[in-house]
């Protein structure tokens, strides 16, 4: 009797939307992995794994932003940005002394605010997201510039002290918890709250009606405008966390920090199965994405390739994976 139980449940989770091509990315990143440490032993070594889990937080927290956008059938070109506003001006206000805490909950605020706007303006002013995102872009990239002046900050522990500066890099970056690096389980835990809120709650459906059909949604009595708004918070939020890690793994705010990151959460998230074209996906395959999208970066550049036979590998595997769920959705 458990055994048929078992064998129910087994059957329910793969027969989940999404979670087909999620199992395809995590078999696809076990042969990537194995293959690239054939050719180099180093690897599967124990610090190359480490570093590979703490790199790849950074892809999943943007791609978890950018496949909550892309399930309504929108795009965020401002994440990268965002992230990179969000580096400079937290490692700005820390130079000036302020507390770290104090530092990063007014740039959450500024970060969230961009999130508002890019909701308004798609949700309810009907804007295509390319547009009103590539202006919000600009905007974030630009304050990230002015902030301090058009340069690079000096380094966080100057005024705050080496004590401070410590704790804040050891929280964000190079601290371990059970040997693993804090990066990774602050990516796994926001991976975890955000998973839940997708499939398990009802703005998670409204999500999923608004990028399947918004018309049928809105009939539904979908709030498209309010939902829309959520999913573009939610991408600032992890945007605003990626400018934490950065600022930490700098220690100090570099202008260009997150430069092109919001290619690197579409990649994560098109790689896992979430389609652009909306109403499909699920956060495990973002999830298996990510990790595939560091795990080439990573193997290639551990077997010495070309940084532009690098960028070739990566960009062909995501217009295979945009191809595959577009092939995908028509036969369905």
């Amino acid at each position: 009797m458990d055994s048929v139980k078992k064998t129910g449940i087994i059957k329910k989770i793969l027969r989940m939307k999404g979670m087909g091509a999620a199992l395809t990315a995590f078999a696809g990143l076990i042969v990537i992995y194995t293959a690239f440490g054939i050719m180099n032993p180093m690897v599967f070594s124990g610090q190359n794994i480490l570093n590979l889990l703490r790199s790849m937080s950074k892809y999943l927290l943007i791609g978890i932003g950018q496949s909550y956008v892309m399930i309504t059938g929108n795009i965020d070109l401002s994440i990268g940005s965002v992230a990179g506003m969000s580096a400079m001006m937290t490692a700005t206000l820390m130079t000036l002394g302020v507390n770290p805490l104090l530092a990063m909950l007014v740039t959450l605020a500024v970060c969230l605010t961009i999130g508002v706007i890019n909701g308004v303006l798609v949700g309810k002013f009907k804007l295509p997201p390319f547009i009103a995102t590539l202006g919000t872009m600009f905007i974030a990239r630009g304050v990230a510039y002015i902030v301090n002046g058009n340069r690079n900050t000096d380094n966080i522990g100057v005024v705050l002290g080496k004590d401070v500066a410590d704790r804040f890099q050891n929280f964000f970056y190079y601290g371990k918890f059970l040997g693993v690096f804090n990066t990774f389980w602050i990516a796994f835990i926001i991976f975890a709250v955000f998973y839940f809120f997708l499939s398990k709650t009802r703005t998670g459906r409204h999500i999923y009606a608004v990028g399947s059909n918004v018309d049928a949604a809105k009939l539904s009595g979908v709030d498209v405008v309010k939902t829309t708004v959520k999913t573009y918070l939610i991408s600032e939020f992890c945007g605003a966390m990626v400018g934490f890690i950065l600022c930490a793994q700098a220690g100090m705010g570099n202008m260009e920090a997150g430069n092109v990151y919001e290619m690197y959460g579409v990649a994560a998230g098109v790689i896992g199965g979430v389609s652009p074209l909306g109403g499909s996906g699920i956060l495990l395959g973002t999830f298996a994405g990510a990790a595939v999208w560091q795990t080439l970066e990573n193997g290639l550049n551990m077997i010495g390739a070309q940084v532009g036979i690098q960028r070739i590998v990566i960009g062909v595997m995501v217009v295979a994976a945009v191809l595959v769920s577009v092939i995908r959705n028509r036969k369905e």
